[in-house]
């Protein structure tokens, strides 16, 4: 095509085919040359290819149903990924292991092996991220904090821990503190450690409790905590047990959390969050004035484990095998029948809002493989009533597990979905076909890190496991990795000396954070979910952000025309020193 002006113009569709063979930046440069191709670099077929070029995705997988434009989509995932150091928190002195978010996102707790809790303000007005509090527990003889957690109003902090002790040591404790005045309101013994706990609702949380009735066969106790006591309800229980559950084989209850299911109509990942979250900012309900009141549910319990650990001697495996067989007898005869109404998975649109406890366990080996799922029923949200719930008969001693989901590894890390549909797991898997024969030699375990996405309506493992990060360290010494889930990301820590972001849609990596040891938790901010937090090993806690909201914070208070993709590919360039893209791409 010749213009008015005697230049030659190459048609649409030929400029498109020559397009479509270069790189998304190089399209993008092409189209500053002039008005047509600028319409053409802005084509939706050009931009579906390049799509799915460069993240690699399969053409099977549709474009997310919340997406308005291939190149939006291509844009979002490019753009507001939070990849980008922004600053790095060095208060720790020692290796950091959990953080968590308020649900306003205004606050987040960190928790480390120098035995403090400490809290963070994110809403400065420079953007900088400044600590507001901090509590040691050594006083309480505590050898490290290990995992914190938000009521649901944002006014408490649960703060789990470890006792000092002997190495086989397996006991821990749970502490409240107000986040009002940061006074301690109450200390709750938790064992093992590793359940490390979790809030049911705004006042009440659940701990764990463990007895050993055999060398390989034991009985987990979970229990309901009151966080404090009214003057006015002294009289009103501060505990009750809820469950009340058999291990065998030298497995026990751990990482328990609360999933609060409601009914989706949709098994997209996204359509109702929106309304949900805002529902859950307005649900908060006025907290009653209280004079707190401490109380200690039991001491640290040495000389408990010491006689448990005397009683659990060294036996043979005949002898092993044949209480095992005879834990699984009296199991059978006494432990109440599940009630398969309470966990049936319902159709779209049907059934009722229901709370799930969610643990690890195991019926093979010691190491956590199994998910076990367990209803708590409304009667069960308070600790009123008999201490050590509703009456059972002698045939019912233990309670039963609703459902379990068998994940073939070890599994080192759970996280749920905002909605609490989706539980994400972390686990490191088992050789294929392999038999377990002794449950104190559990088989070796692979070093990449699998990501599996379990639906909590449907109870079945969905789509297939994501992976990119790894682990090394064999069974005996295999320590938790935390995950977070935000609206459209998750993320995991890992072994290799970086955290981990994927799409939860795309199933695909996005990005690698790095720091110099192990990462052990990341956190999104429930407010914001460009802004990622990743604690590790090497003391710090590093402050990501995506490149757009970087980009909005350094730009003039006067109104300026949104920069496009090229200009953010431009300034993500300069900033991938700190975090990799995993095409190994800028």
């Amino acid at each position: 095509n010749i213009t008015k002006q005697g230049h030659v113009t190459l048609p649409d569709s030929l400029v498109l085919e020559i397009f479509l063979r270069l790189p998304h930046d190089a399209v993008l440069r092409a189209g500053l040359t002039c008005r047509q191709w600028l319409a053409v670099s802005r084509d939706e077929f050009l931009w579906r290819a390049l799509f799915y070029s460069y993240y690699r995705i399969p053409r099977s997988v549709p474009r997310h149903p919340a997406a308005v434009s291939w190149y939006r989509e291509f844009r979002r995932l490019f753009d507001c990924i939070p990849c980008v150091e922004v600053q790095t928190l060095r208060e720790h002195s020692d290796q950091v292991l959990h953080l968590a978010f308020s649900h306003r996102g205004h606050r987040f707790s960190s928790c480390s092996k120098d035995c403090t809790v400490k809290l963070w303000d994110t809403e400065r007005h420079d953007g900088n991220i400044s600590l507001v509090h901090s509590s040691s527990m050594r006083q309480f003889n505590w050898g490290y904090t290990q995992f914190s957690q938000f009521n649901a109003d944002d006014t408490l902090l649960l703060v789990s821990g470890v006792y000092l002790g002997p190495h086989h040591s397996s006991s821990g404790e749970i502490a409240v503190i107000s986040l009002e005045n940061y006074t301690l309101l109450s200390r709750v013994r938790n064992k093992p450690y590793d359940v490390f706990g979790c809030w049911l609702n705004e006042t009440h949380l659940i701990s764990g409790n463990l007895h050993w009735i055999g060398n390989m066969t034991s009985c987990s106790v979970l229990w309901l905590n009151k966080a404090f006591q009214d003057v006015e309800s002294e009289n009103v229980n501060v505990v009750k047990r809820l469950f009340k559950i058999q291990n065998i084989n030298a497995s026990t209850i751990r990482t328990v959390m609360v999933a609060h299911c409601r009914r989706h109509d949709t098994p997209d990942l996204l359509l109702d969050y929106e309304a949900q979250s805002q529902a859950r900012r307005q649900k908060g309900q006025q907290q009653q004035n209280h004079q707190p009141l401490l109380f200690d549910l039991g001491t640290s319990g040495s000389e408990e484990e010491e006689e448990e650990e005397e009683h659990r001697k060294k036996v043979g495996p005949r002898e092993l095998a044949i209480e095992t067989h005879v834990a699984k007898v009296m199991g059978r005869a006494h432990t109440k029948a599940p009630d398969s109404s309470l966990i049936e998975p319902t159709e779209p649109g049907e059934g009722e809002d229901k709370t799930y406890l969610l643990f690890t366990t195991g019926s093979l080996t010691y190491s956590p493989h199994q998910i076990g799922i367990k209803r708590i029923k409304p009667d069960q949200m308070t600790t009123s009533g008999p201490v050590l719930g509703e009456e059972r008969s002698s045939d019912e001693f233990f309670d039963s597990l609703d459902h379990v989901i068998d994940i073939h590894g070890h599994i080192i890390g759970m996280g749920l979905s905002p909605d609490h549909r989706y539980l994400y797991v972390n686990s490191r898997a088992w050789p294929a076909g392999c038999v377990i024969s002794d449950p104190m030699s559990p088989p070796p375990i692979a070093e990449e890190i699998d990501l599996h996405v379990i639906d909590l309506k449907s109870l079945r493992e969905e789509r297939r496991s994501l992976r990119a990060h790894r682990a090394f360290t064999p069974n005996d010494e295999c320590f938790f990795i935390f995950l977070d889930v935000s609206r459209d990301f998750v993320a995991s820590g890992a072994e290799d000396k970086h955290g981990y972001i994927w799409d939860r849609h795309y199933n695909i990596c996005l990005a690698r954070l790095a720091h110099d040891d192990v990462v052990n938790s990341v956190a999104f901010s429930p407010a914001d979910q460009e802004l990622l937090l990743s604690a590790s090993d090497d003391s710090t806690i590093k402050v990501w952000r995506s490149p757009r909201m970087l980009r909005l914070s350094q730009a003039p208070a006067r109104p300026t025309r949104p920069r496009g993709l090229l200009s953010s590919w431009l300034s993500r360039g300069k900033n991938s020193s700190s975090a990799s893209s995993v095409n190994g791409k800028p």
